[in-house]
């Protein structure tokens, strides 16, 4: 697996950006009056982590013509260092189209976490590959890696498509294809075996593809993990495996990454990782971390992963800074990590927490 060289952006993302609210306090959606509002997506939290830490991270996504809330996502990811490109679609009334919108409430103690999306509408669903310059991005700006999610890639024939098309012109241009597989039931109604033939393909072009159980089987077709034992060594055990029967599928691909999560109560988790980079296995068997907010640990252990292969560290290091920035993640109200450096994260995964002045 090879990085290009001489790149203008170290990573290109497919997305669709919305708005995400979450009630003050880690309190219940339901009984909250005062909210924060911070501008999302899956995608997007994973670029985040390379471009607060320096590295020119491109969003490839579409907006709605003059709306304020396009105005305050454009101003947040200007803020996140987070550059974008995409064309601006008219609204079409009040039931045409507008950003994807979520409301999050952490939870706390044993009263788990909830996450209401509302996508109807979503202007993200045009994303038409027509509407963008693949050869001035991937041949003549060109991109280290382009990372895509499964949730754009099944949102919409359209986004099925471009997701694929992105993925061709990155593998021609030399850039590599990580693909975090992402899967959603409800995107998938009425179009299993269709979308199943796309997420093949993409996965086919990867050279970094990240899913859980869930994702390789209900995505991809693999069986998932046998149960291989008790306690956390049957469990990793079972993983390998798995991993083993997505690569004899797919041997093209270099990199294949899952997180491992048990949670003890909303507030405090089990975090580790399996990787397998080349024939060899890299495993953190999961540690206690204190949450704040769970959701994008997922996002921030893919981000701190691709930049870790962008500095071109050695494999095991890739796992390492992944696991620290999903850690990070889940300190934040927000659902995307904006590390202060890379020292701040490997800390974390030091387990040094002392104060640093």
């Amino acid at each position: 697996m090879e990085l290009r060289k001489d790149c203008r952006y170290a990573l290109v993302i497919p997305t669709s950006m919305g708005i995400r609210i979450t009630p003050a306090e880690r309190q219940p959606v339901h009984t909250s009056a005062l909210y924060t509002m911070q501008a999302t997506s899956a995608e997007s939290n994973v670029g985040n982590i390379a471009a607060a830490l320096g590295e020119r991270v491109k969003l490839l996504t579409t907006f709605v013509k003059e709306s304020e809330i396009a105005l305050f996502i454009k101003g947040e990811l200007r803020r996140r260092n987070l550059e974008f490109e995409g064309p601006e679609v008219p609204q079409g009334g009040p039931w045409g189209y507008r950003h994807q919108f979520n409301i999050a409430d952490s939870g706390f103690g044993m009263r788990g976490p909830r996450v209401l999306n509302d996508r109807a509408g979503e202007v993200g669903r045009t994303l038409n590959v027509e509407d963008f310059d693949l050869d001035l991005i991937f041949n003549r700006d060109g991109a280290a890696i382009v990372h895509m999610s499964g949730l754009i890639a099944a949102i919409s024939p359209e986004t099925s498509r471009f997701c694929l098309e992105i993925a061709k012109a990155a593998k021609k241009a030399g850039t590599l294809v990580s693909f975090d597989l992402n899967y959603r039931a409800s995107f998938w109604v009425d179009r299993e075996s269709e979308l199943r033939e796309i997420f093949s393909q993409i996965a086919s072009l990867s050279d970094i593809l990240v899913g859980n159980e869930e994702d390789f089987q209900l995505a991809l077709g693999i069986e998932g993990p046998n149960a291989g034992g008790d306690g956390l060594g049957g469990m990793i055990d079972g993983f390998k495996e798995m991993i083993h029967r997505v690569k004899s599928v797919y041997p093209n691909v270099s990199v294949f990454a899952t997180t491992l999560r048990q949670v003890l109560s909303a507030g405090t988790h089990l975090w580790g990782s399996v990787m397998l980079s080349g024939g060899d296995w890299y495993v953190i068997e999961p540690r206690e971390i204190e949450v704040f907010d769970r959701i994008g640990g997922g996002d921030g252990f893919v981000g701190g992963l691709l930049y870790a292969v962008l500095k071109g560290w050695e494999p095991e290091k890739w796992s390492q800074f992944g696991w620290a920035a999903g850690a990070l993640a889940a300190t934040l109200g927000t659902d995307y990590a904006q590390p202060a450096s890379e020292e701040q994260v490997w800390s974390i995964y030091q387990g040094n927490a002392r104060v640093k002045r």
